[in-house]
């Protein structure tokens, strides 16, 4: 960050289109960086996220604003400028139990093996602002109970800010919109006086999760192999080799006959890879004992 400048500089006009090269150095930075490909045509778009993070951070052009960024995603805690470069280039939309066929498959197809085996972790690969990770710890509390605390969720995202405020775990109070009143009540913390309207996941709760910065393009956890990965709405952000390796380095780190969960919005079909597809976005490693329902 610009940490010299006390205020945003002079408001000069916005240009229309980045210049060709200016381009060009953000596509090859955030591919090489994040493994976001960012395909031609997108210069308008680009431009005026870039611009509106320029000013934010009291840079007085997008190149000083990316000179900027290129120093941060050098320090391999990747800082706030590079968090939020990833950030205005990808959607980051998330919500608790979004997609819920995959909460009902964990629920009824994965976790009555895990119920008795002894310690398990799950691994959510691209955590974002924790409300995947927060879902799995409900679902394992609900389905489990005192087990619950046999199985962990390693949650990891490259954004250091996203997983500040998943740490912190307090949201407002739309995002449990449809949530039951009962899981209000057990897993919930009501804000009061000047955080009135904010919600914040009781600790029972956020003792499952361990937060961890990670960038896949850099390596992978040392835990492993893990029963299940979450591996939902990041690949789309991934040009078809980057989709390749990744997909290669999250079967290395599942457990013979552990699942992989994608995005509904994602699909592995022409991609080269070594699992079964189960059902849609749910794929399983070979080997291990076959998945049974629960009575």
């Amino acid at each position: 960050m610009n940490s010299s400048a006390s205020a945003a500089p002079p408001l000069t006009a916005q240009p229309a289109k980045l210049r060709p090269e200016t381009f060009r150095r953000v596509q090859r930075f955030i591919y090489e960086t994040a493994g976001i490909d960012i395909p031609d045509g997108k210069e308008v778009m680009v431009t005026a996220r870039l611009w509106k993070q320029a000013r934010k951070h009291a840079y007085s052009s997008i190149e000083e604003y990316l000179s900027g960024v290129e120093k941060d995603g050098n320090d391999l805690r990747g800082g706030d400028l590079l968090a939020g470069l990833i950030d205005c280039l990808t959607t980051n939309y998330t919500s608790f139990f979004r997609e819920p066929v995959h909460f009902d498959f964990l629920r009824t197809r994965i976790l009555p093996h895990l119920r008795d085996r002894g310690r398990a972790t799950i691994w959510t690969a691209a955590s974002s602002t924790g409300e995947e990770p927060y879902s799995i710890a409900i679902t394992l509390l609900e389905e489990l109970g005192a087990l619950a605390q046999n199985v962990s969720v390693l949650a990891t995202d490259i954004s250091t800010r996203a997983l500040r405020s998943a740490e912190e775990g307090i949201y407002p109070e739309d995002r449990f919109r449809g949530f039951p009143e009962e899981w209000k009540r057990r897993y919930l913390l009501r804000g009061t006086g000047a955080r009135r309207g904010l919600l914040k996941l009781r600790p029972e709760v956020r003792r499952l999760v361990e937060f961890r910065r990670l960038n896949l393009m850099e390596g992978l956890p040392p835990e492993g192999p893990f029963p299940l990965i979450f591996l939902r709405n990041i690949m789309i952000y991934f040009d078809r080799a980057v989709q390749e390796r990744t997909i290669a380095a999250m079967t290395s780190k599942l457990e013979p006959g552990g699942y992989l969960f994608i995005g509904h919005s994602e699909s592995l079909n022409g991609i080269r890879h070594d699992l079964e597809h189960v059902q849609v976005a749910v794929y399983r490693k070979p080997g291990g004992l076959k998945e049974r329902a629960r009575s």
